[in-house]
């Protein structure tokens, strides 16, 4: 694998990103509402889990400078890559970047050093496809990203239950037409459930779910109304710009 030549400046320029060239899985608008949805405590840990190039859980350490973060990652190519963005950031002293398949049964999670119940946060963008009813991409690395089992989204968040501290938060995006698959996942690991649906356009269907959830809570569901990503003219809506700019949203 070869990223690009320069870095991407995420966040309104406060962080570089180095990604894989274009064709292949790059973070983009799903990874910053990803990094936009929590804001932790201080001194929280954060685990990015499938962190790609780290986007996310770097975004974290940029945004929040007492955070500590762990980007999980299997593809050895892009966990370089990711501790590359971590030091080309300075963060090499909040951010751990580990070496692990998600899908592993536990005890090859914890010899590649990932602990039960360890984290404060998890963030996730897991992938998207079943491969028994998805064709992957041509792109090896684009089809790991985008595609697992038919029982992969539920072995995806029993282990980010396995690593989330109880209490401990839980945030994903996934496509909107998989919202009952997420759900039903989550089954009894979690509660206090929220779901913001994701629209490209007012007018439109949500294309995604920004779903957040409570290890062991039992608080009731809560549905928000929809993020627009885009107004009619095609720009991101003041809400979704500051938000890739890194900061507040104030109507």
């Amino acid at each position: 694998m070869t990223e690009v030549a320069e870095p991407d400046l995420w966040l309104g320029g406060r962080l570089r990103l180095r990604q894989p060239p274009r064709g292949a899985h790059r973070a983009g608008t799903d990874a910053v509402l990803l990094a936009r949805l929590f804001e932790p405590e201080p001194d929280a840990v954060v685990c990015d889990l499938g962190a790609g190039t780290g986007a996310i859980g770097l975004a974290y350490a940029s945004l929040h400078p007492s955070c500590r973060a762990v980007l999980v990652e299997r593809d050895e190519a892009l966990a370089q890559l990711a501790r590359r963005n971590a030091q080309a950031n300075s963060f090499e002293e909040r951010v751990t970047v580990v070496e692990a398949d998600v899908l592993a049964p536990e005890a090859h999670r914890r010899a590649a050093g990932l602990p039960a119940n360890f984290a404060d946060i998890l963030v996730t963008n897991p992938p998207f496809f079943d491969g028994t009813r998805h064709r992957p991409s041509p792109n090896a690395s684009k089809a790991a990203a985008h595609t697992f089992a038919g029982d992969g989204l539920d072995a995806w968040l029993r282990t980010s239950a396995g690593l989330l501290r109880s209490g401990g938060r839980l945030g994903l995006i996934h496509r909107a037409d998989t919202l009952p698959d997420c759900l039903a996942a989550m089954g009894n690991r979690f509660g206090n459930i929220t779901v913001r649906p994701v629209q490209a356009m007012a007018e439109r269907p949500a294309i995604r779910v920004l779903v957040s959830a409570v290890k062991g809570s039992r608080a009731p569901f809560s549905l928000l109304a929809p993020l627009v990503l885009q107004d009619a003219a095609g720009r991101f809506t003041a809400e979704v710009e500051a938000m890739h700019r890194g900061e507040a949203f104030r109507p």
